[in-house]
């Protein structure tokens, strides 16, 4: 009989108690984020959740700005190398034009010297225009000296020119193989950011959505133009920073798209560069160029029109419009908008003029 005897159940009491409430209660949070139990990981919270999302669309934004530094390399590594593949096809139609000039004067020399100076002399039949003659073909042969140098000069001047396209173009490869590893990183953070929200409600995934700054529907373009929460093209220190906070409001709803600089997409310093390119500024493409692109400015003395950067990666750009906000590119999923600057760490801020 003893066989057939339930086990007897223990009671949880103290820290096991506790931690068993907890667990329950996360769970039962979890079940308003999450499509369904199966989906989340073990113990994740939204919380986690959320956070782990950041992280990845943070990397994935680290991982573009890299894209765009190496796709801006490769293409000033191209135009180098056609500009360099263009003038050794000149070089070369003038190396040839000089061997064909050298070639057509010993051609004519060796006609003319099958008989001894002397004796074409004695047979001419007008030793004056012989000797006239000689002294052209002296100077000839001075010219003929020449040229051949010049020939050797060119021929070394294209064999530099011809080893410096072959290491732009070892270059070239080297950026290209760069540009397709910073666009696997991308897709692949990308990737898995997406996994993470597949595991949250709809209404999860608009909470996570809007978390960063408000939706950047009409409402919030009349507010924010009329200078609320951030400040006007009016407010800005000088036309052209005018014109660029202008142009950010106008691109405001746009979505983001990593590498795109406009006018329908955008990412996060793909907007600024475009904001100051219609002011007639040109900027860098990458956020950790774009922040030396001017006079540094301290936190407290920001002007509309700056440019401000976050984490200690600089991997994230917004144009300052005044009262503390910006606007910026934030992320896959989530438009240009207006967005406080102190919703991520503050890393430094650019005047640009």
């Amino acid at each position: 009989m003893a066989a057939h005897r339930r086990p007897k159940q223990r009671t949880l009491g103290g820290t096991a108690a506790r931690t068993a409430l907890t667990v329950a209660l996360a769970g039962a949070a979890t079940g308003t984020l999450f499509e369904g139990a199966g989906h989340a990981e073990p113990g994740a919270t939204p919380e986690q959740l959320r956070a782990k999302a950041d992280t990845l669309y943070r990397e994935a934004e680290e991982a573009t700005e890299r894209y765009n530094g190496a796709k801006e390399a490769a293409a000033e590594a191209r135009t180098a190398l056609d500009g360099l593949r263009d003038e050794a096809a000149r070089r070369t139609e003038r190396l040839n034009a000089s061997r064909n000039a050298l070639g057509s004067i010993a051609t004519a020399q060796y006609r003319a010297g099958g008989l001894d100076p002397a004796v074409q002399l004695a047979l001419s039949s007008d030793p004056d225009g012989y000797l006239a003659g000689a002294e052209f073909t002296e100077r000839a042969g001075a010219r003929q000296a020449a040229t051949l140098a010049g020939i050797r000069k060119q021929s070394r001047e294209l064999a530099q020119l011809r080893s410096e396209a072959a290491g732009t173009l070892d270059e070239l490869t080297a950026r290209q193989e760069e540009l397709a590893r910073h666009r696997t990183a991308v897709r692949e953070k990308l990737t898995a950011a997406r996994s993470v929200l597949a595991r949250m409600t709809p209404a999860g995934r608009a909470g996570y959505a809007s978390q960063d700054g408000t939706a950047p529907g009409r409402a919030d373009r009349d507010t924010a133009r009329g200078g609320a929460p951030g400040g006007t093209a009016a407010d800005a220190p000088n036309p052209r920073a005018a014109q660029a906070i202008a142009y950010a409001y106008g691109a405001l709803g746009r979505p983001y798209v990593w590498g795109a600089t406009g006018p329908t997409a955008y990412d996060c310093s793909g907007l600024t560069q475009a904001a100051w390119r219609s002011a007639g500024v040109a900027l860098p493409r990458t956020t950790y160029t774009q922040i030396d692109a001017g006079r540094r400015v301290p936190r407290s003395q920001l002007a509309p029109g700056d440019l401000v950067f976050f984490y200690s990666g600089i991997s994230h750009v917004g144009l300052y419009i005044g009262n503390g906000q910006m606007i910026h590119a934030p992320r896959p999923g989530a438009p240009v908008r207006v967005a406080p600057i102190d919703q991520m760490p503050f890393a430094g801020a650019t005047r640009v003029v």
